[in-house]
């Protein structure tokens, strides 16, 4: 367990140091200050504004933002739907796959404009060269900035007083592949194919075996190896919270996670935008203090359940134990505690990590199996998610939703003092509490609802092969992780049926647009607002007074809402063995 603390604060402790100078970095990208990046890349800026006929210097309200924004959305999930509809008649096709079926090309559109990544196919099976690169990476790096262009707004409603403008949707989209996603991913890409992960257009590979083996009445005497364009796709897949792997085994594939370096690289990779984005919040709104309070309140939820997860794996199965089936340490070379789906060269600890981290941002990303989890380590992945992913959550999003938290925090701050609250010298009156209580409160009607139909009808229950608890908690993992639209699953789910490929497709759209929508209303009402001045009765949002509050409103939202659920799942089936055992004794 010591490795796993150690594990733990040195991912977190690296995010931190690096997040810091993106942070900044950020901040003088979207300022618009001219400074080295914008010499080197502002003629392709300009460039860009030329083409696409953008009045940088028009600014937007809230409304004509998202709807730029949706839009937007709209017309790259149509192009990504057609793409894959007809990929078998489209070059860079060397496996000859033919066109995706409708059903299962709707659901994948749907989930990659919205940065959920949900996968219910096998990528190296399914996908041509084409529509990896052109379709699905190319919507990870515009989803992953539609995310940070919802939090933009929010930020500058917050930071601006009377006026409705709140930046151009098209500006802040550029800027953010352009200067951001991109530079980062490029680097990111080269680390990855320096380690070991793939990156090439070549056919799928015929390896002989050294050993052939019967199956099925034929002799098997090679083995089909898929390649391509992979560490392209994975910088982004991870720096972008997207999650969406080239291969069905996701992180668990060596030509994608190759070493224990990739590994930790990866999970910095995940969180470092989502920590970096909360430290611009402090240069934009002129609010730093109120950043590192942020940034505490986040690790101070996080830390505890991660370790808790870990813990819980590195402890293994208690059925093996009761019959004396050793789990501990045996070697250097072997790991202990539960290693069924785990693979040897990550470990435990650094699987459980993983997972904890994937599900608190909205990566849902894996490099193992997850319903190989201990039970109540699976929980914590549930759990994250059904924070809201509030947790560093996804690129934007994430902070976006803690934003809502903060505002309802010093609403029950005011409450407290009987007087109206404020947040960072903006006045919470009646239509930003429904604003913000609206966007907190659409994930858990579609989680609790959704799995409640699932449950409840035969093509639902058709697809679980697993009974009891664990088949409940399949179905509670299916609905909670598109509707925070983060994309990992449980693997002992039928989810490639016309029932989930509709009711989760639901799900993302409505957990995605429902749910920030209502900010950026939030965001409007706040930027027509005079700031007012800190009195005796102002609800500092530096203090642990603030983080508390902050912390317990997003556990309470969380585990009011869930924990009935939670019960009948995860904690009923990590409590099961336990009472076998005492029933037999």
């Amino acid at each position: 367990m010591i490795s796993a603390i150690a594990l733990t604060a040195a991912v977190l402790l690296v995010t931190i140091l690096l997040a810091l100078p993106l942070g900044r970095y950020m901040d003088r990208v979207y300022s618009g200050e001219t400074f080295w990046a914008t010499r080197m890349l502002g003629p392709v800026e300009r460039m860009i504004y030329r083409i696409s006929a953008i009045h940088p210097n028009r600014e937007m309200d809230w409304k004509r933002y998202a709807i730029a924004l949706l839009i937007f959305n709209l017309l790259g999930g149509v192009f990504l739907y057609g793409l894959l509809l007809v990929q078998g008649a489209l070059p860079l096709n060397p496996e000859h796959f033919p066109g995706v079926p409708g059903g299962s090309a709707f659901n994948t559109a749907v989930s990659f404009i919205t940065n959920t990544n949900w996968q219910d196919y096998a990528g190296e099976s399914t996908m041509s060269y084409l529509s990896q690169m052109l379709g699905l990476t190319v919507q990870n790096f515009l989803s992953a900035a539609t995310g940070i262009t919802i939090l933009l707004p929010i930020i500058r409603g917050i930071a601006r007083q009377k006026t409705s403008d709140l930046g151009n949707f098209w500006v802040d989209m550029t800027r953010t592949v352009l200067y951001v996603l991109l530079p980062l991913s490029f680097i990111f890409a080269l680390i990855l194919m320096e380690q070991g992960v793939i990156q090439t257009l070549s056919s799928y590979l015929h390896a002989h075996l050294i050993a052939p083996f019967a199956s099925g009445g034929k002799q098997i005497t090679h083995q089909v190896l898929a390649v391509g364009p992979v560490a392209s796709q994975e910088a982004i897949m991870m720096l972008g919270n997207n999650g969406g792997g080239f291969f069905n085994a996701n992180d668990a594939h060596p030509f994608e996670n190759p070493t224990a370096l990739t590994n930790f690289l990866e999970m910095v990779a995940m969180i470092l935008i989502p920590t970096a984005l909360v430290f611009l919040f402090g240069h934009m709104a002129k609010a730093r203090r109120t950043a590192w309070a942020m940034v505490v309140a986040m690790l101070v939820l996080f830390i505890p359940l991660a370790l808790a997860s870990e813990h819980f794996d590195l402890a293994g199965n208690p059925l093996f134990t009761s019959v004396h089936v050793a789990q501990a340490n045996t070697s250097a070379l072997v790991g202990g505690g539960n290693l069924e789906g785990v693979e040897d060269r990550v470990g435990v600890a650094g699987s459980a990590l993983f997972a904890s981290i994937a599900t608190a941002t909205s990566t849902g990303a894996a490099n193992s199996a997850y319903d190989s989890l201990m039970p109540l380590s699976g929980g914590v992945n549930l759990f994250l998610m059904q924070m809201g992913e509030a947790v560093f959550g996804g690129v934007g999003s994430g902070l976006a939703t803690m934003l809502a938290f903060a505002i309802f925090a010093v609403f029950l701050g005011g409450l407290m003092v009987g007087r109206t609250p404020e947040f960072l010298g903006k006045k919470i009156e009646p239509f930003e509490i429904k604003m913000a209580s609206l966007s907190i409160l659409v994930m858990p009607l579609l989680v609790l609802i959704g799995t409640a139909v699932a449950v409840s009808t035969a093509a639902g229950r058709a697809g679980v092969f697993n009974p009891g608890a664990h088949g409940f908690s399949e179905m509670l993992y299916a609905i909670t992780s598109p509707a925070n639209n983060n994309g990992s699953a449980f693997g002992g789910l039928s989810s490639d049926t016309r029932f989930y490929n509709l009711i989760t497709g639901l799900c993302i759209l409505f957990g995605r647009y429902w749910t920030y929508l209502p900010l950026l209303a939030l965001a409007g009402a706040l930027a027509r607002k005079k700031k007012v001045p800190v009195g005796a009765g102002t609800l500092a949002t530096h203090t642990p007074i603030f983080i508390s509050l902050l912390v317990g409103v997003v556990l309470l939202v969380g585990a009011l809402n869930f924990f009935p659920a939670l019960a009948l799942g995860p904690i009923a089936e990590q409590l099961a063995p336990l009472a076998t055992t005492l029933a037999t004794h």
